[in-house]
């Protein structure tokens, strides 16, 4: 039962890295073909990715020592699943506590969110989920097979035609049951009022300044490694890599400089751009207002800790005060806003056809 906990754990783990990977495009991909991030949504393809790796986990892990395994054959007669049943429901006592028709049932179960999945996630039918779940089925057979890829010697689990089929009617029986979802959740079509503005709330500010320091984050990541290895198997420089002031400094300047780039060739930072937010209306020239927009963010407050000492304590007074002007200032404008003194609107608004504020309906700034 402990195995089974930590193998359940070790899932969750990897699917919710997977997911904060991906948060970033999935944000975008969000907002442009539903117009919004629904939570419900979010959650089921969080769902999906922990599932995936689920399957992986508990079909193959733990990995036992190579000196302990026993070989074992394929069963490759299909009819075998008929005869578990049989041998269930003859045995005395309740059929449903015999052995073979409970690992019937959990095949079965266990299969039956991929279903879901096509159906709610993919709006695909029947037919789709038949294929998926056979061919992820043959996928986790194969690789038990070939003993993990050949990483065994021989294989150490029963590939089991019969767990095809199983996991197979899991899939489709799956797909059956979603059809209950109303069909506007269903699938990835774009929705038809995705290009419609949609009023800026702190929440999508927030959800922006997320995105920017995830993104941040990775790229910075990326570079260090990236630096790290380079002078660790190219430049072979292992003094430099215990070092480590050069991955150091440069996975700080790369997207430092990047995030600059990106907002002065298009006025908005990668968060921005995820959740349709442009900055506007500021009196300053577009390059300044741009460069003043950065300043606020995270590229800007990031470049300031370069400098160390007393600069770097200032970036970090600095970052609590971008998030208390979130929820202080209009539309969660927040620092970038109030350096650049730009106001905070849907990107997809046609500034043409923006209305004029009402009288007395201003909102504190």
């Amino acid at each position: 039962m402990e195995d089974q906990v930590l193998l359940g754990f070790i899932a969750i783990a990897i699917g919710v890295a997977f997911g904060v990977v991906l948060f970033v495009p999935f944000v975008a991909i969000s907002y442009r073909r539903r117009g919004r991030l629904g939570l419900g949504r979010t959650l089921l393809w969080l769902s999906a990715l922990i599932y995936f790796w689920a399957i992986w986990t508990y079909t193959l892990l733990p990995l036992p020592d190579p000196d302990a395994i026993r070989c074992v054959g394929a069963i490759v007669d299909p009819m075998s699943v008929v005869r578990d049943v049989q041998t269930a429901l003859a045995t005395s006592g309740n059929p449903l506590r015999h052995p073979a028709l409970l690992q019937l049932v959990f095949n079965v179960l266990l299969f039956l969110p991929l279903g879901v999945f096509v159906r709610v996630l993919a709006g695909r039918g029947v037919v789709v989920a038949l294929l998926a779940g056979l061919g992820l089925s043959l996928l986790v057979e194969m690789t038990q097979l070939t003993g993990v890829g050949g990483l065994y010697p021989c294989a150490y689990r029963f590939f089991d035609v019969g767990d095809l089929l199983t996991n197979t009617l899991g899939a489709v029986l799956g797909c059956a049951l979603a059809f209950v979802v109303p069909r506007s959740l269903r699938g990835s079509q774009v929705s038809a009022d995705a290009d419609l503005a949609r009023p800026v709330t702190r929440g999508r500010r927030a959800l922006a300044m997320l995105c920017d320091a995830l993104a941040y984050g990775f790229l910075s990541a990326g570079v260090g490694v990236g630096v790290q290895a380079w002078l660790q198997y190219i430049a072979n420089d292992r003094a430099a890599v215990l070092d480590g002031s050069l991955a150091s400094a440069l996975s700080a300047i790369v997207p430092t400089s990047v995030f600059l780039l990106v907002i002065l060739v298009g006025g908005r930072s990668v968060g921005d751009i995820a959740v349709q937010l442009r900055y506007t209306g500021s009196r300053l020239p577009a390059p300044l207002a741009r460069v003043l927009r950065w300043a606020g963010g995270i590229g800007g407050l990031s470049a300031l800790s370069l400098l160390g000492g007393l600069f770097g304590v200032a970036s970090s007074l600095l970052i609590l005060l971008a998030i208390v002007l979130l929820f202080t200032t209009r539309h969660g404008r927040g620092l970038p806003g109030v350096l650049s003194g730009q106001d905070l609107v849907d990107a997809r608004t046609d500034a043409a056809a923006r209305p004029t504020p009402r009288v007395g309906r201003a909102q504190p700034s």
